[in-house]
């Protein structure tokens, strides 16, 4: 069954408001003007059942209203992770920034759609339904109220404006210092290697205070509009109630438009603070507009994530052939490429080539990583639009990730389902063992995502250890011995050749004997 929206559901406590005022004034009414037991009885039990009906309504409009926040979030935390994850190379805007932005920015949504989208439609339709109920028993109240709407509104809109601005100028700063910071602590090391604590101590100070400032002028705006629909809401009662007074004793300093009983005059008295009370909410929830207004326009604002890999069409059963033709990787202001080039099946090729001539970007663009923006690559004569690598090669990166955990847990992710043998099988052909012996807990031993505690020359054959387990019919290897010495090299090349037999491999590296290994070279220029 669909759920009743939160905006119709906080213009139905409008009407429980109604109810509620109704049922006093009778209870008034019988009680004291009309004497009538029954009917005062009655009244009671019809305002009792007006309250806790009016509380169910409040109840269910605010979990209604945290249940739209939360899908809300979802697609924007889909959408945010996805840019982050994937933003091209080359953006301008700090990692950290980034991070906040898909985290904190996506939290200040949170009041935007639980309180003040619900509360918008109730603060218009709510007035307009208590002010024509007012009507009934006294068309002059009603008229005070509606009167005192439109100087309120404008005072609304002026401090509604600045708001906007200062709000998104408060973001800003917010998501620069986050930014700052989380960039700052991966960079300790340097930090600290430089003898910069000072320095990066007072920019991180000057960071906060700025801050500071941006949130008092928020602060200052807020207690603004709260003031001036609190003048305005407080004069509506107070005219309606002197006015009620007023006639009720007969005092009015003019001929009286209409003649008010208890019962009328307790009615429109009670339902004067229920006619601001949906722009109250309103008000104490925009802020919450502000701010989810201005996180959308940040999250908007996010890298453009790579379009999602096309599903594979079958997994890859045999090495396959693979034709690069005119392929360009665009990274905003600086292309590389175009590259065109025939990778046999079963073979070994190298590509090699000067610093910055786009090896790496080729095979990431293989592996849906770089933005390819021209050009096609053909998998066994079928474009890679309609086929995805991802999970189907040997891979492993010029960089080598590792996650938090073991070096046994991090090596079995290129095959999770692996034994225990065939990942210690790995470890011994990439010569990690013989490394690690020394370690008192092995391949048990713990990780963090910056291999804290490793070589470079560990890292590299925790990859090269990847890519022997997963043992694809496609190995692409990005520059897969750097960091290892001459005798390394031969080594793991020689499990690499004998265990790649039969398969198509690609090899980025500057190392020229690597090049005469293989079964074709190609150099870029």
């Amino acid at each position: 069954m669909r759920a009743t929206p939160p905006s119709l559901l906080w213009f139905a406590d409008g009407a429980a408001a109604i109810a509620m005022a109704a049922a006093l004034a009778c209870a008034a009414h019988f009680g004291i003007s009309a004497f009538d037991r029954p009917g005062f009885l009655a009244s009671l039990a019809g305002l009792i059942i007006a309250t806790i009906l009016r509380a169910s309504v409040q109840l269910a409009a605010t979990g209604s209203g945290q249940k739209a926040a939360v899908t809300a979030k979802h697609g924007w935390r889909r959408r945010a992770f996805a840019a982050v994850l994937t933003a091209p190379a080359g953006s301008r805007t700090m990692l950290g920034e980034q991070v906040a932005d898909a985290t904190d920015r996506i939290e200040d949504l949170d009041g935007y759609h639980a309180r003040f989208l619900p509360l918008r439609f109730a603060a218009v339709a709510t007035p307009l339904l208590i002010a024509a109920a007012a009507a009934a028993a006294s068309w002059v109240a009603s008229a005070i109220l509606l009167g005192t709407l439109l100087p309120f509104a404008l005072g609304m809109i002026l401090a509604g404006t600045a708001a906007s601005r200062v709000a998104a100028r408060q973001l800003d700063i917010l998501g620069r210092l986050s930014g700052l910071f989380i960039d700052r602590v991966r960079a300790l090391p340097i930090i600290i290697g430089f003898g910069a604590q000072e320095r990066i101590g007072r920019h991180l100070a000057g960071a906060t205070q700025e801050v500071a400032t941006r949130t008092l002028a928020v602060l200052r705006i807020a207690f603004l509009s709260s003031a001036v629909l609190e003048f305005f809401a407080a004069l509506s009662v107070a005219l309606v109630a002197v006015y009620c007074g007023f006639n009720l004793l007969g005092l009015l300093p003019f001929p009286a438009p209409e003649r008010l009983d208890l019962g009328r005059a307790l009615f429109v008295l009670v339902l004067a603070p229920e006619f601001y009370l949906p722009m109250r909410r309103l008000a104490a929830a925009y802020h919450d507009k502000q701010v989810g207004e201005a996180a959308m326009q940040r999250l908007a604002a996010l890298p453009s994530p790579l379009p999602e890999p096309s599903p594979a069409l079958a997994p890859l059963l045999r090495p396959p052939a693979i034709r690069i033709e005119g392929l360009t990787v665009d990274y905003g202001e600086r292309h590389v490429g175009p590259f065109t080039m025939d990778i046999p099946a079963g073979r070994m090729t190298v590509v090699s080539g000067p610093t910055g001539s786009g090896k790496s970007s080729l095979l990431n663009a293989l592996m849906g990583l770089a933005p390819a923006t021209a050009g096609d690559i053909q998998i066994d004569s079928m474009s890679l639009a309609m086929r995805s690598l991802g999970g189907q090669a040997s891979w492993t990166g010029q960089s080598i990730a590792l996650l938090p955990g073991t070096i046994f847990d991090n090596i079995r992710l290129a095959r999770p389902g692996a034994s225990d043998a065939d990942v210690a099988d790995a470890a011994r052909r990439a010569g990690l063992l013989a490394f690690i012996a020394g370690r008192k807990e092995g391949l048990g031993t713990r990780v963090d995502t910056r291999g804290s505690g490793l070589s470079g020359g560990e890292r590299r054959r925790i990859g090269i250890a990847r890519a022997l387990l997963r043992d694809a019919p496609l190995w692409l290897l990005d520059e897969p011995t750097a960091d290892l010495d001459r005798q390394s090299v031969d080594l793991i090349m020689h499990e690499i050749r004998k265990a790649s037999a039969g398969r198509t491999v690609l090899i980025v590296t500057h190392d020229p004997g690597i090049a005469a290994m293989a079964d074709q070279h190609v150099s870029l220029a």
